[in-house]
């Protein structure tokens, strides 16, 4: 089943629920990976419509489902409001990322990482000249975890938080640091891109209820080769980035960090 996902475009799956919406409309777990096609195929506004205008409700193996898209989109409108100089605008989203309405079903975890949107915060207000209040954000979104590590539950920090505090501080002027950060996030890909993963039975917070689907190995390959990616385009080195998200995305063409992140390109 997950090698037929592979196959099949986002276009022909969101086709396939579109034409059966209202059994997608009975059932939050396939709702929201309708939701996840739109912002795939960057229809990020529909996205995040499609998210407002439904209470979910929590189900098991959806932990963190919801308010990982909800953020996606919000984030992702952000960055191309801050393209288009929408400034005020684009600092709207990303506030409206820290806070989770009642709608998603679920609150936001204790400790949660939020140094992509720090980081973004802090370009938004450097374009307004506060710089003050940017180099606050930046100050935010540079600190965290900063060893790279397996994600295997939905609550283990995501690979890119490290990602972006290297580029929060490149922006304070430590560049050495900066650049340590992405040496670790290469350094741990390449060490473990051949470990033999297994899973716990026993274990909660799984990112996917169907765990006999999933293939750990494969799972692990392309997290490892995202980490070597992230840390490829942080040195600047984005000839390489770019080949190893390719080389991950054959393996996982739904992975949405790679997806976005490719396109940082």
């Amino acid at each position: 089943l997950l090698y037929k996902k592979l196959l099949v475009s986002f276009k022909e799956r969101l086709n396939l629920l579109d034409e059966n919406i209202e059994l997608v409309k009975s059932r939050d777990d396939l709702y929201i990976e309708y939701v996840t096609l739109h912002n795939n195929l960057g229809r990020y506004e529909e996205a995040l419509n499609l998210i407002m205008s439904r209470k979910f409700h929590p189900w098991e193996g959806g932990e963190g489902k919801v308010p990982a898209q909800y953020v996606i989109s919000h984030s992702e409108i952000a960055k191309k409001l801050l393209e288009s100089n929408k400034i005020e605008e684009s600092i709207s989203h990303l506030k409206m990322c820290k806070v989770y309405p009642n709608n998603l079903g679920e609150g936001k975890l204790y400790g949660i990482k939020e140094n992509k949107i720090d980081y973004l915060l802090g370009l938004a207000y450097e374009k307004l000249n506060e710089n003050e209040v940017a180099k606050k954000y930046f100050e935010k979104a540079s600190r965290g975890l900063e060893e790279p590590t397996d994600v295997m539950y939905y609550n283990d920090q995501p690979a890119d938080t490290i990602f972006y505090q290297g580029l929060a501080l490149r922006k304070l002027g430590k560049e050495l640091e900066a650049r340590g950060r992405f040496n670790k996030l290469y350094d741990y890909g390449e060490s473990h891109i051949f470990d033999e993963r297994k899973i716990d039975y026993f274990a909660v917070s799984l990112p996917d209820f169907l765990v006999f689907e999933d293939n750990l190995n494969i799972r692990n390959k392309v997290h490892c080769n995202y980490l070597m990616a992230l840390g490829y385009l942080g040195l600047g080195k984005d000839n390489k980035a770019k080949e190893l998200f390719e080389k991950a995305l054959k393996l996982d063409s739904n992975h949405q960090g790679l997806i976005i992140h490719n396109e940082m390109i």
